[in-house]
């Protein structure tokens, strides 16, 4: 019979009961890493069965380590670093999470909400549009209904809809001007507390090439959405190719903090303004409880505690 092929969950698997006291589980995962000779059956004189991870497999774990090791990008192991470090300071980090933030539509280059159905939509989703109404609130006037004519109905201003409720003090008479985008911040950690307003949400944001850097310096509404869901946002600057910093305090807006990762150690370059958090929005809660917070493979199972 031919060896099984081993995919990652069979390696994930090797390394969880190489990590635990190898109690089995007795599905075929374990059956085919038993065939393969990666582990091995011991049966105390208790006769409570484990299994024990053979030297076969040790040297398979070492072996996918090493290939794992040599794989990661620069950028993915800088950020894995910085996400390790934050845990170590005793916060939990996430890596790759997409947060809805709300920006200025100024910063965006959108333009506010269309006034007639022959404007131009905006790029970015209004926050008005997507909060709900109270009920009663909302009063809309004769003057509102439909005209038909040779066109057919005829499109209204959207602003006419809040008009009555403008007017009752309920509402703005204009929606704000602030849109919804997407945020993906490198590394987000919050502090590890039971008390929401002791949470200080920190974003860190990973470069490793100094055009990046450049390029992104550009983006006053990348910046404006990590500082809307943080308490403090900074820029992790690594090395180029010579081992030189890609770029220094003098490189960054001062809204941010910089941090040096020389040699593989992590120094302050500038401290982040910070600013008080009372409570992070519900769906943000919503995706750290799906992505989990991060950790990394090759550390023991007890460093995430």
């Amino acid at each position: 019979m031919d060896a099984p092929v081993l995919t990652r969950h069979h390696l994930r698997r090797l390394r969880d009961l190489y990590r635990s006291a190898g109690w089995p589980c007795h599905d075929m995962l374990e059956v085919e890493l038993l065939a393969a000779g990666l582990v091995e059956r011991v049966v105390p004189a208790q006769g409570l069965e484990t299994l024990r991870v053979t030297d076969a497999g040790i040297r398979q774990l070492a072996q996918t380590f090493a290939v794992n090791k040599a794989a990661r990008s620069p950028h993915e192991a800088l950020v894995e670093q910085v996400a390790l470090a934050m845990a170590r300071a005793g916060r939990l980090a996430w890596r790759g999470l997409m947060l809805r933030a709300p920006v200025p539509v100024a910063l965006q280059g959108t333009s506010p909400v269309p006034t007639t159905a022959s404007d131009s939509v905006p790029m970015a989703v209004p926050m008005s549009a997507l909060e709900p109404v109270p009920e009663g609130a909302l009063r809309v006037s004769a003057a509102l209904q439909p005209e038909t004519g040779e066109g057919g109905a005829r499109a209204l201003p959207i602003a006419g809809l809040f008009e009555d409720a403008a007017v009752a003090g309920r509402m703005p008479a204009a929606p704000p001007a602030q849109a919804w985008c997407m945020a993906c911040p490198d590394v987000f950690s919050i502090r590890h507390s039971s008390v929401e307003a002791y949470l200080e949400p920190v974003v860190h944001e990973i470069k490793v090439s100094r055009a990046d850097l450049l390029g992104d310096i550009k983006k006053p509404a990348k910046r404006a959405a990590y500082l809307g869901l943080a308490s403090a946002c900074w820029y992790v600057l690594g090395q180029d190719a010579r081992g030189r910093p890609i770029g220094g305090p003098d490189d960054v807006p001062p809204e941010c903090g910089v941090m040096l990762a020389v040699d593989g150690q992590l120094s302050v370059a500038r401290e982040a303004p910070r600013r008080a958090m009372e409570r992070l929005p519900f769906h943000v809660w919503m995706a750290l409880a799906k992505a989990g917070p991060a950790w990394r493979e090759d550390e023991p199972s007890q460093a995430g505690f």
